[in-house]
């Protein structure tokens, strides 16, 4: 688990094979999303990409859920 900007986010890490499943879920939405990348590339630079797409996923449903009536 990771605190990033007073929000707690969940990250698990499942290898498969050359390559890593990242999961991240923000614990306050439940928004939940997955990365796959390269093993040798470092928990730390997946957990950062993990943590990105999580961003924009939160914002992208922010956006569709003002624009709907």
């Amino acid at each position: 688990m990771t605190q990033q900007s007073g929000r707690e986010v969940l990250i698990e890490f499942h290898q498969i094979g050359n390559s890593v499943k990242v999961t991240a879920v923000d614990a306050a939405t439940l928004v939940e999303v997955s990365i796959v990348g390269a093993a040798n590339a470092g928990q730390e630079l997946l957990k950062r990409m993990a943590v990105r797409k999580l961003d924009y996923v939160i914002e992208k449903q922010k956006k569709e859920s003002g624009t709907r009536r």
